[in-house]
């Protein structure tokens, strides 16, 4: 019978409010429930304030990177890739953005820059260590930044490295205008690396599935001569 009449109580508890507000006087007339729950409140309220200041502190961060940024960018574009990477004393380079300003998207396309500069200058190990940390979902961009790690593989001679960054590149959000560029540096890469079955292949791909490209003309020599030369 006991076990009924508990099995009741709990019943009762769950389908009489006037049982639930009884039941939580009861908790919250003791003094060791009352400061477990007041520690809790006052712990999910820092969260609160304190992500809410993150984002007002970030906010304001990358609104002062990107006008830093567009300085860079400028001597990028004119070739000038010692201030792009350094700054110029007055202003910040990449480098300086990516290390004053973390966690900014001012500071994720400075690595992207960051190691396009370093790519044209012949630092490989530079431009690899800087795109693999860059990452945007950008329609282009990401695609890009795969290529330019290829690109940096392939002038190590590291064609293996070159072959799996290429192909995340073709795969990364498949395009009429990059697509076929990516795919003709993917087969440059298999043939250098023996693969001239693949390279033939890939160079087909263009063939069938980009027939209006640019590359489509090469494509068509590079596929026959590598598949009279696998003969």
């Amino acid at each position: 019978m006991a076990k009924g009449k508990k099995q009741d109580d709990g019943i009762e508890i769950l389908e009489d409010p006037n049982a639930i507000v009884e039941k939580a006087n009861e908790f919250f007339s003791s003094k060791r429930n009352k400061a477990m729950v007041f520690g809790i409140g006052g712990v999910i309220a820092l969260l609160v304030v304190g992500f809410a200041g993150y984002n007002y502190y970030i906010t304001n961060q990358n609104q002062t990177a990107q006008e830093e940024l567009f300085q860079a960018q400028f001597y990028f574009d004119a070739d000038s890739l010692g201030l792009a990477l350094n700054g110029d004393g007055n202003s910040y380079g990449f480098l300086e953005i990516i290390e004053e300003f973390p966690g900014t998207k001012a500071a994720n396309l400075s690595r992207f820059y960051a190691g396009a500069s370093f790519l044209k200058q012949g630092d490989f190990d530079g431009a690899i260590r800087q795109l693999k940390e860059f990452s945007s979902d950008d329609y282009l961009l990401q695609g890009r930044a795969y290529s330019l790690i290829g690109d940096a593989y392939m002038e190590m001679d590291d064609f293996s490295n070159a072959i799996s960054y290429y192909e995340q590149a073709v795969d990364y959000r498949e395009n009429e205008s990059f697509t076929p560029i990516y795919l003709k540096k993917l087969a440059i890469a298999q043939e250098q690396n023996g693969s001239l079955t693949e390279a033939a292949g890939t160079y087909g791909v263009i063939m069938s599935d980009y027939p209006n490209s640019a590359q489509i003309h090469d494509a068509k020599k590079q596929k026959a001569r590598l598949e009279a030369l696998a003969q």
